[in-house]
């Protein structure tokens, strides 16, 4: 598509499929690296589509096993304030609130931005593990998409979690 509504323009920088890598730590589990592949997509009405896969990483780099995905909307609203709604197969679902700021503009591409977002809502499965609220920041520098997730869970006060930093896949190059 090559025309974004109006409201996306805010948010465009996420567009595309992002892969890298990242680490994952809390006080209830053993450190990891995992690789991670993020698309973001727009069909034309005014939100972008979200679906993000994970996997853990052995020393070498290589897949063991899938971890985690979900998937979601990322909603602009107005005065550069965002909504993301969430859902995950290990049984919640989150709507977060924030904010976007373009930090960087080269020839009316954005270069440089953030978002954050804190959740307003967490809902759980009776089967899902205890987690109560979440942050999230993602950043576009360099031409790499970073961002950082902090949650409180598992009886445990908010802290880091994950976080990675992407780069474009081939296909987008």
């Amino acid at each position: 598509m090559d025309t974004l509504p109006v409201e996306v323009m805010p948010i465009s920088w996420l567009i595309g499929s992002w892969v890298g890598v990242g680490l994952g730590t809390y006080p209830t589990i053993e450190d990891f690296r995992f690789g991670q592949e993020v698309v973001f997509s727009c069909d034309g009405r005014p939100f972008l589509n979200y679906v993000s896969r994970s996997w853990l990483l052995d020393e070498a780099g290589e897949r063991i096993k899938p971890l985690a995905s979900e998937s979601g909307y990322w909603r602009p609203r107005p005065d550069n304030n965002v909504e993301l709604v969430l859902a995950q197969p290990i049984g919640f679902s989150e709507i977060y609130i924030g904010t976007t700021e373009v930090l960087g503009l080269d020839d009316a591409k954005i270069t440089s931005a953030r978002a954050s977002l804190k959740t307003d809502v967490v809902v759980r499965t009776e089967s899902a593990k205890p987690y109560t609220q979440g942050e999230r920041l993602y950043g576009l520098f360099d031409s790499q998409l970073m961002w950082t997730f902090d949650m409180a869970a598992m009886e445990q006060p908010m802290q880091n979690h994950l976080s990675a930093k992407l780069r474009p896949a081939v296909e987008d190059l």
